[in-house]
Formats: C-alpha cells, sequence, structure tokens
C-alpha cells in the first residue's frame, strides 16, 4: 500500500531497514508527494531498502502469508536484525508471528490481506517463563518476582515516594459511598476511613518489601536515587535495620555480610589458541539471484483492457484502486454474515468515499440469486494456479473457482465501466487473461470441460466466453512474445 506513509515510515525505521532518525526525517520533511515517491526519487541513496521493498511489492500477490513472511526474515535477513535489536527475547515472538500465518493458512485463503485483518481481531499473548532467564538480566515488579530466587537481587529505586490518593469516593461503614474531600476539610468519619487506608498501605508496602528481599540467594543490593527522608521508604527503613546490626560503612552506603565468603579465584591466563582461516565462501556474500525472465503472468500478456471510450480507462489509478476494494470485498464479504458487511468494509478500505462506492457494487453482485453458486461456500477465492507455457512458466490467481464433476469454471471480476454486448467484444486483454487461466487449468484438469467466464461488477452480469475465443486470443499473445503455447 503505497499510501499508507506512517505503516512505511514505521518499516523504515524498524530494524528491517534501518534507516536512522535523522534520514527518515531528510527523506520525509519537505516531500511533495508520498513517502514512497519520495523513496523512489531517493533510489540511489538507499539502494537496499528500495530494492528490499520492491522485491516484496513483486511477490506479495504470489505468496503465502508464511512465505512472504519467511522472505522477509531469512532472504532479507531481518531475523537477524530484530534480534540484534531487540535480543534474544524477540524470537519468541517472530516464532509465533509465523505460527499464526500457518494457522491461518489452515483455516482461510490464503491472503495477505485477510491475514492481516484476522491478526488484528486476534489477542495473542506469549507467555514465557519467567525462571528460565538464562545469562540474563530480568528487570521484574515485586508482584512478578513472587515465587522466583536469583543470584543477585537489585531493588534500584527505593527512595521517598509520595502515595496518591487516586479514589474519589471512599466506602464507609455499612458500605455507604463517601465523596471525597480535601484532607484540612474531611470531617471525622472520612478522616477516619483515611487513616485505615493509609495503615493499609503501610502494611502492604512493608510486605512488599519483604518479597523483595527474599528473592535474593547470594547478594541484595538496595539502593536509591533522590530524597530518602521518609521512614516508611524501602532505603530508611533497610538503613535502619543494617545500622541495627553493625553493618560495615562503604565508600557508598553499608555492607552486611555473614558466613564465609572464599577469596576470590585467581586465574592463569594462557596462550590464545590461533583462529583458523576461513574459507572464502564463509565471508564472502552469495552471488544475487538472476531476474526471473521466464516467469509471465495473466494480466501481463498485452492487448487492451477497456473499450474505446470507457471512462474508466481514463484515470488508470482510480480505476486500479476502485477494482481493488471491489475485489476485497468480493473475496471477503461472502464469509461474513451480511450484517457485519459494512465493519469488515471499514476494516479492509480506508478511504470512505472509495468505501462507499465498491460497496455498494459489491453488495449488488453479492445478493443476486443467480450467483449463488459463484459465492457459495463450495467456490474457490483467490486461486493461485501455475503451469508451463513453453518454456516459461505462468503465474495467476483467479477469481473465483468452481469445481464441478465434469467441468471447472474460472470466473474473473472486472469493475469496467463500459461493458461489452458480446463475448467477442471483450477487449483483447482481458481474452488473454481468461486464456491463460484456461490454459493453466487444461494441465491442472486434463480429464474436464474448462470453462471461463467475466462478472461485470457495474451491471451484475456473468458473460460466459468460448473456449476457443480465448484460446486465439492467448495464441496471439504468445506470437507477440515469441512463446510457444
Amino acid at each position: 500500500t503505497p499510501d499508507d506513509d506512517l505503516s512505511l515510515a514505521a518499516v523504515l525505521r524498524s530494524p528491517i531497514c534501518g534507516l536512522t532518525e535523522a534520514e527518515l526525517y531528510d527523506l520525509a520533511q519537505g516531500r511533495s508527494g508520498s513517502l514512497w515517491e519520495a523513496l523512489d526519487d531517493q533510489a540511489a541513496r538507499f539502494r537496499a531498502v528500495v530494492d528490499l521493498l520492491a522485491d516484496l511489492r513483486v511477490q506479495v500477490d504470489y505468496l503465502r502469508p508464511y512465505d512472504i513472511l519467511e522472505r522477509i526474515l531469512i532472504r532479507h535477513d531481518a531475523r537477524r536484525r530484530l534480534i540484534a535489536r531487540l535480543s534474544d527475547e524477540a524470537e519468541d515472538a517472530i516464532d509465533e508471528l509465523l505460527n499464526q500465518a500457518l494457522a491461518y493458512e489452515r483455516a482461510e485463503p490464503p491472503s495477505l490481506t485477510g491475514f492481516l485483518i484476522w491478526l488484528d481481531a486476534e489477542e495473542i499473548d506469549i507467555k514465557r517463563q519467567a525462571d528460565a532467564a538464562g545469562q540474563r538480566i530480568r528487570v521484574m515488579t515485586v508482584h512478578g518476582a513472587k515465587g522466583l530466587e536469583s543470584e543477585i537481587v537489585i531493588l534500584p529505586d527505593t527512595a521517598d515516594h509520595k502515595p496518591q490518593e487516586r479514589e474519589e469516593i471512599f466506602v464507609g461503614p455499612e458500605g455507604e459511598p463517601i465523596w471525597k474531600v480535601a484532607a484540612a476539610e474531611s470531617p471525622p468519619s472520612i478522616s477516619s476511613l483515611r487513616a485505615q487506608k493509609v495503615k493499609r498501605s503501610a502494611e502492604e508496602n512493608l510486605r512488599l518489601l519483604y518479597v523483595a528481599m527474599t528473592r535474593a540467594r547470594t547478594w541484595l543490593v538496595i539502593a536509591a536515587a533522590g530524597g530518602v527522608k521518609s521512614p516508611a521508604s524501602w532505603y530508611a527503613i533497610a538503613s535502619e535495620s543494617m545500622a541495627r546490626i553493625e553493618a560495615t560503612p562503604m565508600v557508598l552506603g553499608l555492607r552486611h555480610e555473614t558466613g564465609d565468603w572464599p577469596a576470590a579465584p585467581t586465574r592463569t591466563l594462557t596462550a590464545a589458541r590461533a583462529i583458523p582461516t576461513l574459507p572464502s565462501w564463509a565471508t564472502s556474500l552469495p552471488s544475487p539471484q538472476p531476474a526471473r525472465s521466464d516467469v509471465l503472468t495473466p494480466s501481463t500478456l498485452g492487448g487492451a483492457k477497456v473499450l474505446p471510450g470507457d471512462a474508466t480507462g481514463a484515470n488508470a489509478v482510480g480505476a486500479t484502486e476502485r477494482g481493488t476494494a471491489i475485489h476485497l470485498l468480493l473475496q471477503h464479504l461472502p464469509t461474513r454474515d451480511p450484517g457485519g458487511w459494512n465493519d469488515l468494509a471499514r476494516h479492509l478500505i480506508a478511504d470512505p468515499v472509495l468505501r462507499d462506492s465498491a460497496l455498494t457494487e459489491a453488495v449488488a453482485v453479492l445478493t443476486k440469486p443467480d450467483f449463488a453458486e459463484i459465492f457459495g461456500p463450495d467456490a474457490l477465492a483467490e486461486v493461485a494456479v501455475t503451469a508451463a507455457i513453453g518454456a516459461r512458466r505462468i503465474y495467476g490467481v483467479i477469481d473465483r473457482l468452481i469445481l464441478r464433476p465434469d467441468a471447472v469454471l474460472a470466473v474473473d471480476f472486472k469493475s469496467n465501466g463500459l461493458i461489452p454486448a458480446r463475448p467477442d467484444q471483450v477487449p483483447e486483454g482481458l481474452l488473454r487473461q481468461l486464456g491463460a487461466y484456461l490454459h493453466i487449468l487444461s494441465q491442472l484438469y486434463p480429464a474436464r470441460r474448462i470453462e471461463t467466464a467475466i462478472l461485470w461488477t457495474s451491471t451484475c452480469l456473468l458473460m460466459p466466453v468460448n473456449a476457443d475465443i480465448v484460446r486465439a486470443a492467448l495464441q496471439r499473445s504468445t506470437m507477440d512474445s515469441g512463446t510457444d503455447p
């Protein structure tokens, strides 16, 4: 989504791309268009980042969510970069994200948009065993440390803390609510309740101090920064206790020790072993993978996509955005109850004007009884297919695929404004696209009859297109490109 400046900025500043705050500021400040356009204008300066994002934009239509994540983490080195910045604990979150991608693919059609919506709706908690810290420093609250022990425990913030009364209502002896007033203006009943609350807080303060101090097996360090005049502070309580047991004065503070402590071990330095020389392949990067010139897609076989005079062809960007929005709705709305279509549309499409227009058109298509089979539970949505075409390969995604005992129907959604009257008047580029689907499905289902059709969303018209017509269109496209079908 090149227009999502905020998400792109977050990715650029993340360990995946690694831009500094100053670099992102220079890139974004004063730009005349989107952040993506500004990045593209400075592609020479940020070549590695541009190549990474360009690769993902090319692959996003063909790879499953798990494969996309794996490509980012492994091929583009994001796992190492994330762990280098966020420490080893980031591995748990990375692995769980991959697990969620696999779980989604087992339950839903594996589209990236659907996965993001599904993930956003889930509440995933990653629980780590707190007692398995290993060679790490654990930063924990006293409550979180209950039941745990460590060789060294540091209480770093034990200076004076002024307790705050956040409650606006006290509860009286009979359970009646009493509105809090200033201490100087409090009647005896509120003063008594306030005193009881202060007493309970002091008792809880001592219980927490006991829990904190008993977490240490060997060393307990109690430290403070700031004032330590309040007798209720943990530092003051510890200082008073250390004075009573005649602790040893130090440069800073006091120390108390019990038992026999062994002398510090001595180490004998030995000569360092020679570092073996690594072979050249271990320290050099692999050669870049050559660009795949042998890959075709149904939408890039050439030919016009709209009829002459079609207003949608005058604004290619707007037409593409609208077509994409309608496709998203036709893909995801059939899986939800109609009562939730509006909410789902808001998640899928941010622009309210575009959303309302696309939703009106999609609902008209989905509620037409003639299309019950196309959008029924047995139809397959967004089906990725591939096959050989001569010496090359062709990849495509079919909007709807209906498998019948003796036939296979491939339906392609089109949101053109000007609709042809007959199948032989369909624009050449669309016929070539259907021809590619026919070619692929013929290899996948050789024993079944392959049928193709276009669903014109603007008029809710399903137009079957004869196999001979689309086969001839594909033949013309392969002749243009020099490819033997």
